[in-house]
């Protein structure tokens, strides 16, 4: 064995046109994520490579005399952690924008909404959000909230999971939303008794205001894709899947190609760009390890929350709101069957938004008819979100190769109102995380940010503990579904990975893959779901290169 990687040495180091010093980190706890190989304590490192994972004796025999040797003082060692699913740009310009997702009441929300105000200039449109109506009893704001203390600029606010916002009535004249104004396609214009338009917007009723707001310039989009960065390599991730828009896409390829992208992206523009894309395909590939671009992000429905997922069932009644099973998002599903056979055609990868078991239900019944009439090949089609599943969907991912792309922190939330929006017996098939892993699907994690925050030790934590923010559930949420921290940390490596076809290069710490891996303050193994959370990332090292934090 020591022969055939003194080889491999030898040929990579040969070959390589611009040789680097090794570096070997070692008196390490390495959790490989490798099951013939699962525990280390040593890593050399050739370049962007890894060239040896093993114990720290024979690290030293193996590697160049003047090698770099960093100890890593017996600290804990994981692959890169990789993000399923995140609306990555949204992340970074969201960075320096109003964040009201701690508000618990009407007044902080309007003392946050003023200061914000006094650092705007004049007539730039108020952005960002996040805010939670649930943090302050479950009653909707309405444009009175923002008109009280800002009425010469227009504001839209995104609820935190985006399938909602708010607008104040500058910004509702600026899109012409009147009370005659009909909802449209997919979207609702909530009103109050009288039938006058609140400001508050669901689905595709924000497009109505959005599509007012200015475009972003280049260097902003530039400037918000090196915070996002910072930002995930500080919380250890290397590697995210990024259900972005078409100009997402164009601001990765210019920060590419000019040599700026410091982490690795397959991004899933909107499927409205199918078209777009396979030109795009035909002309550029689909990309390499730093970036792809072979999928595409569909929606079905809304969100739990907005009451917008599209459920099988009535929604549980509350105060005013009227009896609802949720919406379809799409405007067309004979279009969007059309474009999914045609996007299978050119092996393009689909990620669809599903959180309503009717949503899940049509878009699983969906691939498997594709998979029907365009024959078994490795599509590795996925459900994003499944988050409420119905008792036959469950065994229908594994059997077909679809995975569910969840994202665990939701849960963390959701525990605490859910009993509010749907019955019993489809809360039992909430977030079941336990059930997909045993039924052999290749469960994927994520954090969904901005919707939620992107540390995925607090994803982690939210999965093995089932705990909710109302501190009802000690035991767990449905405590079945709870998984192990081992089988966590699977959901945030290799499984993402080969959700996007990355497994061969990235997703564990193995001899030959990419030198991604992060270095914690802490043992994840060993300690205390409670201490979970007080981990810190040390070290995260992408391609080869150290971030220390």
């Amino acid at each position: 064995m020591i022969s055939r990687l003194f080889l491999f040495i030898f040929v990579f180091v040969g070959c390589s046109e611009n040789y680097q010093r090794q570096k070997i980190y070692h008196n390490a706890v390495v959790w490989t994520g490798e099951s013939n190989n699962p525990r280390a304590t040593a890593i050399v490192v050739q370049d962007q490579f890894i060239i040896f994972v093993g114990n720290d004796e024979d690290a030293f025999l193996l590697a160049d005399e003047n090698a770099i040797k960093i100890d890593l003082k017996g600290n804990f060692v994981t692959p890169g952690l990789i993000d399923n699913h995140v609306h990555f740009m949204s992340g970074g310009l969201q960075l320096s924008r109003i964040d009201l997702s701690r508000v618990k009441s009407k007044v902080e929300f309007q003392d946050l909404i003023a200061k914000a105000d006094m650092e705007l200039k004049d007539g730039v449109w108020m952005q960002g959000g996040n805010w939670d109506h649930e943090l302050w009893g479950g009653t909707y704001p309405d444009r009175s909230w923002i008109d009280e203390v800002v009425d010469d600029r227009p504001i839209l606010l995104d609820r935190l999971d985006g399938h909602m916002a708010l607008a104040n009535s500058f910004a509702l004249s600026i899109a012409g939303i009147t009370n005659e104004t009909q909802d449209p396609i997919g979207g609702i214009i909530k009103r109050d008794i009288y039938g006058s338009a609140t400001g508050i917007l669901k689905d595709k009723a924000i497009d109505l205001c959005s599509v007012h707001i200015p475009d972003i310039s280049a260097k902003e989009l530039d400037d918000a894709l090196q915070k996002a960065t910072d930002h995930a390599l500080s919380l250890g991730i290397t590697q995210v899947h990024d259900m972005g828009s078409w100009s997402n896409l164009e601001t990765y390829k210019r920060n590419y190609d000019n040599g700026n992208l410091r982490i690795r992206i397959k991004i899933y523009p909107w499927y409205e760009n199918w078209k777009n894309l396979i030109s795009f395909m035909q002309r550029n590939g689909s990309g390499d390890d730093w970036l792809r671009w072979d999928g595409i992000k569909g929606m079905m429905d809304g969100s739990l929350g907005s009451r917008t997922a599209w459920m099988h069932e009535p929604y549980l009644p509350y105060k005013e709101i009227s009896p609802t099973v949720g919406i379809i998002t799409l405007d067309d599903t004979t279009k969007f069957k059309y474009l999914l056979r045609e996007t299978d055609k050119k092996n393009i990868q689909h990620a669809v938004h599903a959180i309503g078991d009717k949503a899940n239900d049509w878009i699983l019944n969906e691939y498997i008819k594709i998979k029907n009439d365009h024959g078994n090949i490795d599509r590795r089609s996925r459900v994003e979100h499944s988050q409420h599943l119905s008792a036959s969907a469950i065994l229908k991912f594994s059997k077909n190769g679809i995975i569910p792309s969840m994202q665990p922190y939701h849960l963390y939330d959701d525990g605490s109102w859910a009993h509010k929006r749907i019955k019993y017996d489809l809360l039992s098939r909430t977030y079941v995380f336990k059930s997909l892993i045993e039924s052999g699907a290749n469960l994927t994690f994520g954090s969904d940010w901005t919707v939620a925050p992107l540390d995925p030790l607090k994803g982690m934590y939210a999965a093995i503990t089932r705990r909710t923010r109302d501190g009802k559930n000690p035991q767990g949420w449905f405590p079945k579904q709870k998984i192990s921290i081992d089988e966590a940390l699977r959901c945030y490596t290799i499984n993402n990975a080969f959700a996007a076809f990355w497994e061969n290069t990235t997703g564990t710490i193995k001899s030959g893959k990419y030198a991604d891996f992060v270095v914690f303050s802490m043992n994840l193994i060993d300690i205390s779901a409670d201490e979970l959370l007080n981990a810190k990332v040390l070290r995260t090292v992408l391609a080869g290169k150290d971030h220390i934090f």
